[in-house]
């Protein structure tokens, strides 16, 4: 096993890794279910979302099977993202032998500490095997017969950078859970392949995704492409973004269009796009339904996982990126986007500039909230 080492970074690259891109609920979600079937030590979860529903109870009956043949599964959930699981659902999963942990769960008078939320997305088995990306586990995701499913993306990946995705889980799990992980030396890993992987994690006091991705955008030469359900960039990552154009590298940004489950989000984030469209960004929202992905390309260099181009993911949440170094990735994400690409509508600067009054308004509407909770963030985190 080779590494790159980088003292400015949490973890190291690492050689001798197999991904494999997943695209939509009924590309992952099977896949994910079938590695917990075929479990035979341990299974790690942690994800953000996680509501009852037809994919929960699936889930949920997955895990408990597991645990009654004597697997051990440990179940991490933001404590606000989870508020929409039953009780009754809890109830199953405790008596069926999952161990179950909340992450910082919510107090009242408690305003600073409670905005702090995982947003990550993981499943891993039996050290091993690895998912990541931006799904929850929720019936938002099943695209299966469900053509307004939300569109996502997932990874899955075998090699050694899947240790460092446990060393991650074990880390959150041993602070928010009473109950000591028991695992067990995986087998020697079958699925190796040549693809070099480095996880990115991400929290309020180290911040390895924006890092990666500002050293990224200063060195494109060729193509800058980012997809994401939440634009509202920092200031130098949209310098970066316009400095790139003006260089002649290929930026495109794609953000979501009329599907969105924060409307308010969209109009504040769009009114970066005159000066982005002015130095030569291309700007494509996604049309048929709501784009829920979070996926950088530079190049060669692949980053996927939990985090949108936002500055409330970066300051506040616990996020986690798997980047990849391969043409044959990038290849592949490549394709994805020009598909995207197809099914979305590019904004265009001569109608941008003509776009309706109302429109306008909502832009400098919900920009001024954003500003205004941007200050009192910053604020809180300053105190």
């Amino acid at each position: 096993m080779a590494t790159v080492k980088d003292k400015h970074y949490r973890y190291p690259w690492r050689d001798g890794n197999h991904f494999e891109l997943l695209i939509d609920g009924e590309q992952f979600f099977p896949p994910m279910l079938q590695a917990i079937n075929e479990a035979r030590s341990h299974v790690l979860l942690e994800f953000y979302l996680f509501e009852s529903g037809n994919i929960a109870d699936t889930f949920i009956q997955t895990l408990c099977a597991a645990a009654e043949r004597g697997v051990k599964v440990y179940l991490l959930l933001d404590d606000f993202g989870a508020r929409g699981l039953h009780r009754q659902d809890l109830r199953i999963l405790q008596g069926g032998g999952v161990e179950l942990a909340f992450y910082n769960p919510l107090r009242y008078g408690h305003l600073r500490r409670n905005l702090l939320r995982d947003h990550r997305k993981l499943l891993c088995v039996d050290g091993h095997t690895a998912f990541t990306g931006g799904t929850g586990i929720t019936d938002e995701f099943d695209s299966a017969g469900n053509p307004g499913a939300w569109h996502e993306v997932m990874l899955r990946g075998h090699g050694p950078v899947v240790a460092d995705w446990q060393q991650l889980f074990q880390e959150n799990w041993q602070r928010w859970s009473q109950s000591e992980l028991q695992l067990s030396t995986p087998p020697e890993d079958q699925h190796s392949g040549t693809q070099r992987g480095r996880l990115a994690p991400s929290s309020p006091a180290h911040a390895d995704i924006k890092r990666s991705l500002i050293n990224r955008l200063r060195g494109a030469e060729q193509r800058i492409w980012i997809a994401t359900a939440y634009f509202i960039p920092s200031r130098k990552i949209r310098r970066l973004l316009r400095r790139a154009a003006r260089s002649g590298a290929d930026v495109r940004l794609l953000l979501p269009g009329p599907h969105t489950d924060h409307p308010a989000v969209r109009h504040a984030g769009r009114r970066f796009y005159a000066r982005l469209l002015r130095h030569g960004v291309r700007i494509y929202e996604y049309q048929p339904r709501f784009l829920h992905a979070k996926v950088l390309l530079c190049d060669d260099w692949v980053s996927i996982g939990s985090s949108n181009i936002d500055r409330w993911n970066l300051r506040w949440n616990l996020e986690a990126n798997q980047e990849i170094a391969s043409a044959q990735m990038a290849r592949k994400v490549a394709c994805m986007f020009e598909q995207d690409f197809s099914d979305s509508h590019e904004v265009k600067a001569e109608h941008w500039y003509r776009r309706p009054w109302h429109r306008r308004l909502l832009e400098w509407l919900w920009g001024s909230v954003d500003l205004w909770v941007e200050r009192r963030s910053q604020r809180h985190k300053d105190d």
